[in-house]
């Protein structure tokens, strides 16, 4: 298994929107092609199980 030592980004398209996907050792990062700000999600929320809600603070934030 290689180990993620470094960010990796990836571009993938969302309902025709262009994203680029960031994995690196603190967890990922996904944001509109473009642009700076997006969704952030560290690896240890996502094994606690604290993913759903920090995701939920994340966008409550975001909104105007």
């Amino acid at each position: 298994m290689t180990p993620l030592d470094k960010p990796l980004r990836r571009e993938l398209t969302i309902a025709g929107q262009a994203y680029t996907l960031t994995l690196d050792p603190n967890g990922l990062k996904l944001v509109e092609k473009g642009r700076r700000k997006g969704l952030e999600l560290r690896w240890e929320d996502l094994v606690s199980g604290d993913a759903a809600l920090a995701s939920a603070l994340q966008a409550s934030l975001q909104q105007p």
